[in-house]
């Protein structure tokens, strides 16, 4: 049995283990309730911009913008969001084996990586992966300019032909507890074939619907990446959160185990020299 100096330094040691996994909780708490916010303020623009699109894209030419353009897939880009710190749980692991298990079905020499947030990328790097771009310690300071640097790098390797298709993988935000992980095809844009029927009603486009597409699609790409950071980031700090909490919940039922511990060493040593005492006079007598 451990001596009660070793006991009582770990109980110190786990007590202070705790006030930092405590303090990270409030703090993480703190952060996850802004970046909600900002989140659900985001979803209606966002969502509505989307379903604008959805509803001109089965009328236009698709070779009027070359983010319309399909063509046959020889290379793919993949966007892997993850966070810039861990103590998260299971946050950057799980996005990080579904990215690494679809990109090596395809074959990682065919695949360029755009990888934001440090773990993704220096899982991948270690690795040999093609990362074209790393976006890293923004977080805190996260604004739009940031989606527009991230899109412009995205459609430039799309126009130019050095990728055929790019999709997303992050995390969207449901609620505190869950995360769910979502792969999303961002390029070449796509629409649904039932919302032909519901756009083939007369309208009237001010200024002329090519237009309207022109100045439209750019903007989405832009606010679906804008999206996309905040689903993450919500969701990063929940799950760190919960993480927290769940670590200073196991704190203190080590801090329990180890005062009986203690208590039952103490015990021991108090009946050993008791029975010390008891010995030496017996042995007067």
């Amino acid at each position: 049995m451990a001596n009660l100096k070793d006991i009582r330094d770990r109980i110190k040691s786990v007590k202070s283990i705790q006030q930092v996994t405590k303090a990270m909780k409030m703090v993480a708490a703190a952060k996850m309730r802004k970046a909600q916010e900002r989140m659900e303020q985001a979803r209606p623009y966002t969502h509505k911009l989307h379903e604008i699109i959805q509803t001109l894209l089965p009328d236009v030419d698709r070779s009027l913008l070359p983010l319309l353009d399909v063509r046959d897939i020889k290379r793919y880009a993949y966007v892997v969001i993850t966070s810039d710190r861990g103590l998260a749980g299971s946050f950057n692991t799980n996005i990080i084996k579904q990215a690494q298990i679809e990109i090596d079905s395809l074959g990682k020499e065919n695949v360029d990586l755009f990888c934001i947030g440090k773990k993704g990328r220096d899982h991948f790097k270690r690795r040999g992966y093609t990362i074209i771009e790393e976006h890293i310690e923004f977080w805190n300071e996260m604004e739009f300019n940031h989606a527009i640097k991230l899109g412009d790098g995205i459609i430039s390797h799309f126009i130019d032909g050095k990728a055929d298709e790019i999709r997303v993988i992050y995390n969207e935000f449901k609620n505190v507890a869950v995360q769910i992980i979502v792969k999303d095809k961002l390029l070449p844009l796509e629409y649904n074939e039932q919302q032909e029927e519901a756009s083939s009603g007369e309208r009237l486009y001010e200024p002329s619907r090519d237009d309207i597409v022109k100045s439209l699609v750019p903007r989405h790409l832009n606010v679906q990446i804008w999206q996309y950071l905040l689903e993450s980031y919500a969701s990063e700090q929940a799950a760190r959160m919960v993480a927290m909490e769940n670590a200073t919940l196991n704190a203190s039922d080590m801090i329990k185990a180890l005062q009986l511990e203690f208590n039952k060493a103490r015990q021991a040593s108090i009946t050993t020299e008791m029975l010390e005492i008891v010995s030496g006079a017996e042995a007067l007598n």
